[in-house]
């Protein structure tokens, strides 16, 4: 019987990663791709057998009380099951057919990314210029993942296969097991000369530059959905997808609320009292709006149509503006005897205080509810 401990050069009291890591390198010197010795390929199948017996607790624990791993394999019930054999007793034949090698081509993976916009553009909707770091086809191979020139091998290993039978003890007896080829990655074949600019990955990272295009109405945590527009997949395969995922910087005067812009004016008390014309700085340019006489502080002038485009629908919010009385501070004597004056002509010299009607509020409502029991 073959001493695998001395195959692979670990002690017998070994770990699992230090096993691994043995055969690693082991392989990596030994594999008849890469090392042109008469004796290599013997080696190589030599090292791979001991790697199979030795990180597979089973066999392993089988090897060190003395017995053959790899005996009995198929005396379970006395007849040779195998995992496959119990899948077609469930299943049908379909179901234990083996996996076979698997594909180089995979999907790459979706991708996600910030944007930053203002508010112009939440409401009017524009075109973003965003830069991002993704996989990108490598230029040399062309996703392919060789040095142009060279090609690939079957694997050694497994035969192309690119799984390895294994025999495991369980309650059904000797059950046959698969499991990914460990020298060619379950691909079926070895790469002798993989691409020098993406070390035989067939991608590479590069940054590149694309117009995204952001519909008016959209809010912060709005992601957008570039189908085809993510990282390119291993060994050449499709694309995954791309969310961009928007955030609206604050504006300096203007607060979003749903589909309605809010905005505040400060005029001072005469103006209130009186009434005024004054200009207001919108999304949409200077717009006029009128204070009418006896503004109270707290009032709103709505603005029709210049709120946040609907984004899932026609036309746009209203802006409204939320007007701020300003009472006069640092008065001189002559604007208090003005004051004055007006308070003597209007019977305030002496205010009254009132408390406003409840009739309506929460304190009717509560006892319109003990009234009507």
């Amino acid at each position: 019987m073959n001493d695998y401990y001395a195959d692979l050069g670990v002690d017998r009291s070994a770990s699992p990663e230090e096993i691994k890591r043995a055969y690693r390198r082991l392989a990596r010197t030994l594999h008849p791709d890469v090392n042109q010795e008469p004796d290599a390929e013997d080696r190589f199948k030599k090292v791979s057998q001991a790697y199979d017996v030795l990180s597979d607790p089973e066999k392993r624990r089988a090897f060190d009380a003395g017995a053959d791993p790899y005996a009995n394999a198929a005396d379970g019930f006395g007849q040779g099951f195998t995992f496959s054999d119990i899948m077609e007793q469930f299943f049908g034949a379909a179901a234990g057919a083996g996996r076979g090698p698997r594909s180089r081509q995979a999907r790459g993976n979706d991708g996600l990314a910030r944007l930053d916009i203002s508010l112009a553009d939440a409401v009017f909707g524009a075109e973003k210029e965003l830069s991002i770091d993704t996989a990108v086809t490598c230029a040399t191979c062309h996703g392919d993942g060789a040095q142009p020139g060279t090609g690939r091998r079957v694997c050694e290993v497994c035969g192309g296969a690119g799984e390895i039978q294994q025999v495991q003890r369980s309650f059904l007896g000797q059950v046959m097991t698969s499991r990914p080829c460990v020298a060619c990655q379950g691909f079926g074949e070895v790469t002798p000369s993989p691409c020098v600019d993406c070390s035989g990955h067939g991608r590479v990272r590069s940054r590149r530059t694309m117009t995204i295009r952001v519909p008016a109405g959209v809010d912060t945590g709005t992601r957008i959905h570039l189908a085809g527009e993510g990282e390119v997949g291993p060994g050449g395969g499709r694309n995954g997808d791309l969310f961009v995922e928007l955030h609206v910087e604050p504006h300096r005067t203007l607060q979003r609320r749903g589909n309605d812009l809010h905005g505040s004016v400060t005029v001072p008390m005469t103006a209130a009292a009186l009434g005024a014309s004054l200009e207001f700085d919108t999304l949409d340019g200077i717009q006029q709006i009128d204070v009418h006489p006896g503004t109270q502080a707290g009032e709103t002038i709505t603005l029709d149509g210049l709120g946040v485009g609907r984004l899932r629908g026609d036309g746009r919010g209203d802006l409204v503006v939320h007007v701020d009385v300003q009472t006069p501070t640092n008065l001189d004597d002559a604007q208090r005897d003005l004051l004055r004056d007006l308070a003597a002509m209007r019977g305030e010299e002496r205010p009254r205080t009132s408390l406003a009607s409840t009739d309506g509020g929460f304190f009717g409502r509560l006892r319109g509810a003990f009234k009507g029991r």
